[in-house]
């Protein structure tokens, strides 16, 4: 990108913003968007980000890189792989920016050991609801906003430029598909890994997993390697997920490092059985470039604009969809009695798990019982994230039953969840889950006029 355009696309961003009216909501012009709820509708002129998509320049010897806030991880992935290098967590859709994972979730099979996109992040330039662009590390003045600023999707600020650690990665990852009949026994496993980094006398540098059904689970465990091989291409007919089930112990396969990056991608993890890609017959119709999820996104956008699952349902005499889109995390050690209760109550497989863990040691200033005050982890807890995506029939009488079923057993477990969905909190519980009287100080500081959204709002309103 270079810095005059990165210069050029500041200015075209601050123009924008002196061009929103005085006491109108300021809000991203941005036509996508990687989050699954509905969102009101913006009358007025939005912020122009357009020129903010690119890596600015990635430092090898540092092995750190200066990325514009709305940069996608497809674009900095093709920035820094290279120089042999990657972020040190890679959201699995090509489509989510660096800028919304930090202030939104990302997570990916590294997070075991890397945890979370924003631990990555050295310093930040932030616009501010006032129109100032800050920049915050862990140690100036700002570090407040720093801190605070993941997970709190966009309410506080919006990212222009981020500079990341990145680290090394070999051309090749070599996985194992590790299968288990007993959930119990998969928990035991994962957290052994989170704590050893290896399994069975070999290292583990990638750990996700998948369950399809209480007797049917499975780790994917993945090792970095520059021993050159065949490899797996899972971007055409072959399905990645597909790929993992096995009858019984350990099988093996091997990806590009770039493949395996986006191995998810292809069919937005299993998500692409919706729209009938995964029918042989109408795969080799599916033009391979629209094998993708940003293409999916715009389907999901057509189905939202014009409720076209709801009336194709009302025609065969079914009722309408709840949508149970979410990410949740629970400590590892409650991985099982979740997922148990889960399966038994909630239609919905099959389910992807990615174990998690805060970095250590802590960043300076940081809180030793709650770093990121807006994303309750504890440090030197190990976390499993459960992934599910899909929808179950509506309950008459009560909407979001089952997404308020699944809130109040998550908290029940100690656990909590990401904001990128559908919320439905009341105001005291998102309170102390999501930030507090820490959030209210920083909206005081960095947004006096309130010219950006509440995140309680924006989250649970869908303001």
């Amino acid at each position: 990108m270079g810095a005059q355009a990165f210069d050029e696309g500041v200015a075209t961003l601050l123009t924008s913003y002196r061009a929103i009216p005085p006491g109108a909501t300021v809000r991203l012009a941005k036509k996508t968007s990687n989050l699954f709820r509905k969102r009101a509708e913006n009358p007025h002129p939005g912020l122009d980000v357009s020129g903010l998509d690119r890596v600015i320049s990635v430092d090898k010897a540092a092995k750190t890189a200066d990325v514009a806030g709305m940069c996608t991880y497809e674009n900095l992935v093709a920035a820094t792989l290279p120089y042999g290098l990657a972020p040190k967590v890679v959201p699995q859709l090509k489509t989510i920016t660096l800028g919304g994972a930090v202030t939104g979730l990302g997570i990916e099979s590294t997070s075991f050991r890397n945890g979370l996109p924003h631990e990555s992040v050295l310093e930040i330039d932030i616009l501010t609801g006032g129109g100032e662009i800050i920049t915050a590390t862990p140690t100036n003045e700002h570090a407040d906003l720093f801190f605070g600023f993941p997970n709190s999707y966009g309410t506080l600020g919006y990212s222009v430029r981020l500079k990341i650690e990145l680290e090394e990665v070999a051309p090749y990852v070599a996985l194992r598909h590790v299968r288990f009949d007993r959930l119990a026994e998969l928990q035991e496993t994962m957290a052994q890994i989170a704590l050893d980094g290896d399994y069975d006398g070999e290292r583990v540098d990638y750990l996700d997993g998948v369950v399809f059904t209480a007797g049917e689970s499975y780790l994917t465990l993945g090792r970095q390697t520059d021993e050159p091989g065949p490899v797996s291409d899972y971007t055409g007919m072959n399905i990645f997920y597909r790929s993992i089930q096995h009858p019984s112990g350990v099988t093996r396969d091997r990806l590009t490092i770039h493949d395996y990056l986006w191995r998810w991608d292809t069919d937005w993890f299993w998500c692409s059985r919706a729209f009938g890609a995964q029918n042989p017959r109408i795969r080799r119709l599916w033009p391979k470039k629209l094998l993708r999820s940003s293409f999916y996104w715009k389907l999901i956008a057509l189905d939202h604009r014009y409720n076209i699952g709801d009336k194709l349902n009302a025609r065969k005499g079914e009722p309408p969809n709840e949508r149970v889109v979410q990410d949740i995390e629970v400590p590892i050690e409650n991985t099982t009695a979740y997922l148990e209760w889960f399966l038994q109550n909630v239609p919905i497989e099959p389910i992807w798990l990615c174990p998690l863990k805060l970095r250590e040691p802590a960043l300076p200033n940081s809180d030793a019982t709650r770093p990121w005050p807006l994303y309750p982890l504890e440090p030197r807890r190990t976390y499993v994230n459960a992934g599910f995506w899909s929808a179950v029939p509506v309950t008459p009488g009560d909407p979001g039953y089952t997404n308020k079923l699944i809130e109040r057993t998550v908290a029940d477990l100690d656990g909590h969840k990401s904001l990128y969905s559908e919320s439905f909190y009341a105001p005291d519980e998102f309170d102390e889950l999501y930030g507090g009287e820490n959030y209210r100080l920083l909206k005081k500081r960095y947004d006096p006029q309130g010219r950006l959204l509440d995140l309680y709002a924006k989250a649970v309103k869908r303001q």
